[in-house]
């Protein structure tokens, strides 16, 4: 590996800093996961690659990280202001199902989609609902530090009494007064303290459906609070990296910090990443202007905006090709050049077994192996890594041609570093290898779905003996309050 170390931007100093955890060769890091109440889309892609990216290097350069992305199925209101319904809630009610129905059903659909973009899943996925102890446990200790207050059963973080010692704003480089004479009173927000005071435990409606028993009232926790609560308890209250988009700097990622110094004097993170959002044509994605692409539509190619389907693949590469800080535009033609692009690459790599060695002179470098590192170290620049990457294709397509001769040792060391560098670190991965893997999701979930038929018919013998065929060829079944999990072992 190269000498230089990995440097990434942090939001809340806004400078590169060199890698350093906290407690070496560990490194903790927590991402923002999805609110389960749809289908997965662009944006929930560009998120998952940006980090599984940064996962991936990590763990190549030696780290051994815990890697916890949190579930949001519970707390997370139709807008910022502690105002409206549950999303999830809302969903429910629509549907006329369960709550933690739309819960699964899209975390469902969520962990598929991952799957299929070659995403590696996190150590610990922690749902919001199962960590109702948690959270009210951290309310009081907020309460006790004088930070909060509960009024008729809810309870809010006093923002302006925080801020006198401490600065509410420096992660998003907001000004309190701005946000005091911007902020308007909303209906039902009399009973807050201040405009920009935030809700921590809010009080049950008599139609609400999800709600707990509470020293304060029959309620439902905060939206922001979660994430406080589930990265203390499965990272400490000083760990390495807290990740998300740009969407969430502001409120959800500055009340985090207010929470974690208001209770434990710091940040909770070190190392503060944010990646940039997605667009469609230049616009925003929103269901109201008629662009919201869910993924599964990519991979189909039903949707009037789009020209074909897409593979996973493609949408990955297509992402890699931008810096994680850079917005990145859709459209069909880009998509479609990623595809050309994808494909030439495999092609590189595929015809590496189609050349002779030939002479003992060796055209490739050390260096290339060494730029591609710089390239990661530089704030995981994998726009700038897949451009060696082509540049060592090139070389590749003229041995072959034999413009060039490459030696036993280029041979070896372009393999080398396509291996690490295309399948390992950028976690890509060739198109027939994803097909076979969809095929065997179909397959297996094909058998759980004769499975829970058996169990419905209270065919018992059949539905253990399906479970025990699956455990000999590797499948592991896990049955689960909400229905049932299952994983490669």
């Amino acid at each position: 590996m190269a000498e230089q170390k990995l440097k990434l931007y942090n939001t809340l100093t806004r400078e590169k800093e060199e890698f350093e955890p906290i407690a070496p060769p560990f490194a903790g890091m927590y991402v923002c996961g999805p609110t389960v109440y749809g289908e997965p889309h662009l944006g929930h892609a560009r998120s998952a690659i940006v980090f599984d990216l940064l996962y991936r290097y990590l763990r190549h350069s030696g780290y051994k990280v815990r890697y916890v992305r949190n579930i949001t199925d519970v707390g997370h209101l139709e807008n910022d202001a502690d105002q409206g319904e549950d999303k999830i809630a809302k969903k429910a009610r629509l549907e006329q199902v369960e709550p933690m129905e739309v819960a699964q059903e899209y975390t469902n659909s969520y962990h598929a989609a991952m799957h299929k973009l070659n995403n590696l899943p996190p150590s610990v996925e922690p749902r919001a609902s199962g960590h109702i102890i948690e959270q009210q446990e951290l309310i009081k200790a907020i309460i006790e530090k004088g930070f909060a207050y509960e009024v008729n059963g809810s309870v809010y973080f006093d923002v302006e009494k925080y801020h006198q010692k401490n600065n509410y704003g420096k992660l998003s480089g907001r000004v309190l007064e701005d946000l005091l004479s911007n902020t308007r009173q909303l209906a039902g927000q009399q009973e807050k303290k201040s405009n920009i005071d935030f809700a921590l435990w809010k009080k049950a409606a008599p139609e609400h459906i999800m709600h707990w028993p509470s020293a304060w009232s029959e309620g439902f926790p905060g939206w922001h609070l979660e994430c406080s609560a589930m990265s203390a308890k499965y990272l400490g209250t000083e760990f390495d990296i807290h990740g998300g988009g740009m969407d969430l700097l502001f409120p959800h990622h500055e009340c985090e910090i207010a929470q974690n110094t208001a209770t434990n004097g710091g940040a909770g993170a070190k190392y503060w990443i944010h990646h940039n959002m997605v667009t469609i044509g230049g616009q925003k994605m929103g269901k109201s202007l008629g662009n919201f692409i869910t993924l599964r539509e990519f991979f189909s190619g039903n949707h009037k905006m789009l020209t074909q389907s897409y593979s996973p693949m493609t949408i990955r590469f297509f992402m890699l090709q931008a810096h994680y800080r850079s917005t990145i535009d859709f459209t069909n033609e880009a998509l479609q050049a990623s595809e050309k692009g994808l494909t030439r690459l495999f092609e590189g790599i595929a015809s590496l077994d189609k050349i002779s060695p030939q002479g003992q002179q060796d055209v490739l470098s050390d260096e290339w192996e060494q730029k591609c590192y710089q390239a990661m170290d530089d704030d995981l620049n994998a726009a700038v890594l897949i451009s060696h990457l082509f540049e060592l294709i090139r070389l590749i397509n003229q041995a072959k041609n034999n413009k060039i001769a490459f030696s036993k040792k280029d041979l070896q060391n372009a393999g080398h570093i396509m291996h690490t560098f295309a399948f390992q670190v950028l976690g890509l991965r060739p198109e027939n290898e994803t097909a076979n893997t969809e095929l065997t999701e179909n397959l297996i979930d094909f058998l759980l779905k004769l499975r829970l038929d058996a169990k419905t018919q209270k065919n018992y013998a059949t539905a253990d003996s399906i479970r025990d065929y699956m455990a000999e060829m590797g499948i592991e079944v896990k049955d689960t309050r909400d229905g049932f999990e299952w994983k490669l072992v």
